[in-house]
């Protein structure tokens, strides 16, 4: 059987099952208090017992977990003070990630994977605009059409906003005003850098659940420093990734321990004003991804920030600090102490603002699947570096990399861009970009050929093709059948 995971210590020991592991968790507490450290000790601890990991980096501090430690007072401080058996410091196999292709190997999904609902809580649409895009989204697929990137999705809105009338009948009315509100905020998005992360070649979900030659688990770090510049790309790409999680993953059943662990860092971005039918949606995922072997803990300031119907399904739980300097904080303390199991020997309220940094109140499942009592206690130190590598070392990692030059080259095939727009294949170079500007397009028609002609040669040239026969979308919108 695997080995319990020691998540903090102190009067008793706190000690994470790895068959509970997938039972999901939350991270809170005020800025300062520890909880970065605590998720590169969880990280390095799902590691060791062969579990891979996938985490953002916000402030650019973990990639320090790709190096031994050493040399740091208050972790041998702190080591000493808990008397741990066998501590020592040591590297963990990481794999770096990073949208814009600087820190890490390029992160990116096509427009068509993510689907409707996520692209328009991207581009923070209202119900209407929320519909119409949809309506976008469908005629693409019914006729075969690949959104790959930005510019095909601009080319498909601007195509069925000029030729409306044509798809009233079969789709409904398309309101030109929500196609210009669409079509701005993907330029907003595009000018947020937004665009690097549409295209091919698209994530390979399985590259996130490696193993080293040593059996560790893989260690995937997305640098989310300059992602966090625009939050709703940020959270709607982690929500993407919980998305192909859960419709790509076989059920798994009980398992000894997790295929994958998932910190979502910053977890009030993805609830931030969130339609209630996404909300529900991300329940969903929440509730049945545990059956796929994967765990999902969220990190936040406060529990409050995670909606009650997600909140309730989180089993492992860490407190830290939190401050109570106003009414309303006051409010908030007393609600994160009634989410713990009640220990009758600890005021679970007053402790939460008493916590020094790196304490915690610390409450995980048992071998029920109960909450197990709350504990006051210290979280064991990581064993990694604390802080971050040189931009040399990073560097060294990426290029020494199993994956290195694979998502490197950026793909541009035929899409609907090209295809709406007529532009030559010739003018395609390898790389994905162009040798020559966009072609003039004339009421959006290509020469002799309506853009109703026009889908029916797509439809055409997808014959053979799932995607151009039928396209299945999943729970958050992405595709199940003929992805690639």
């Amino acid at each position: 059987m695997t080995a319990t995971i020691l998540i903090a210590k102190h009067e008793h020991e706190v000690h994470l099952l790895p068959q509970m592991a997938n039972r999901h968790g939350l991270i809170t507490g005020a800025t300062g208090t520890g909880k970065t450290v605590t998720l590169q000790s969880m990280a390095e601890s799902f590691s060791r017992i062969g579990v891979p990991v996938f985490m953002s980096d916000i402030k650019g501090d973990l990639s320090g977990v790709s190096r031994a430690g050493g040399g740091n007072t208050k972790v041998a401080a702190r080591a000493a003070q808990l008397k741990l058996d066998g501590f020592a410091h040591r590297a963990y196999p990481v794999t770096f990630w990073d949208v814009f292709g600087k820190r890490g190997h390029p992160l990116r999904a096509t427009l068509s994977d993510l689907g409707p609902l996520l692209t328009g809580r991207m581009l923070n649409l209202n119900e209407v605009q929320q519909g119409v895009l949809a309506l976008v989204f469908k005629i693409a697929d019914d006729n075969g059409l690949l959104l790959l990137d930005l510019k095909d999705l601009r080319a498909m809105v601007q195509s069925v906003g000029d030729n409306a009338g044509d798809f009233t009948t079969e789709y409904g009315n398309i309101s030109t005003a929500s196609i210009g509100a669409i079509q701005r905020n993907l330029l907003q998005i595009e000018m947020q850098g937004g665009d690097k992360f549409f295209g091919e070649p698209m994530l390979n979900i399985h590259d996130l659940m490696q193993t080293d030659q040593n059996g560790d688990g893989m260690i995937n770090i997305l640098a989310a420093d300059e992602l966090m510049n625009s939050p709703r790309v940020y959270s709607t790409l982690l929500l993407w990734l919980l998305a192909e999680l859960f419709e790509q993953l076989p059920e798994a059943g009980d398992l000894a321990q997790p295929k994958l662990v998932f910190f979502f860092d910053e977890a009030h971005l993805l609830f931030k004003d969130t339609p209630d039918v996404l909300l529900d949606k991300v329940e969903q995922v929440v509730r049945l991804i545990r059956s796929k072997g994967v765990g999902v803990y969220f990190v936040t300031q406060n529990p409050a920030d995670v909606p009650d119907k997600v909140l309730g399904q989180l089993g492992n739980r860490v407190q830290h600090a939190l401050r109570a300097f106003s009414v309303r904080d006051q409010k908030a303390v007393r609600a994160a102490a009634e989410t713990l199991r009640d220990n009758p020997k600890l005021n679970e309220a007053s402790a939460i603002t008493e916590l020094g940094v790196g304490e915690a109140l610390v409450s995980c499942l048992d071998e029920q699947g109960s909450p197990g009592m709350v504990e006051r206690a210290y979280i064991v130190p990581p064993r990694g570096q604390i802080g971050p590598i040189s931009d040399a070392e990073r560097g060294a990692i990426v290029q020494n990399s199993l994956l290195a030059g694979h998502y490197q080259r950026v793909i541009d095939r035929e899409s609907a861009y090209e295809i709406l727009k007529g532009k030559p294949l010739a003018t395609i170079t390898p790389q994905g970009g162009s040798t020559s500007g966009e072609m003039p397009v004339q009421g959006n028609k290509r020469a002799g050929s309506s853009l109703t002609e026009t889908l029916m040669k797509s439809a055409a040239r997808a014959i053979g093709s799932a995607v151009g026969r039928e396209i299945i979308r999943g729970v958050l919108g992405s595709i199940l059948s003929g992805r690639r």
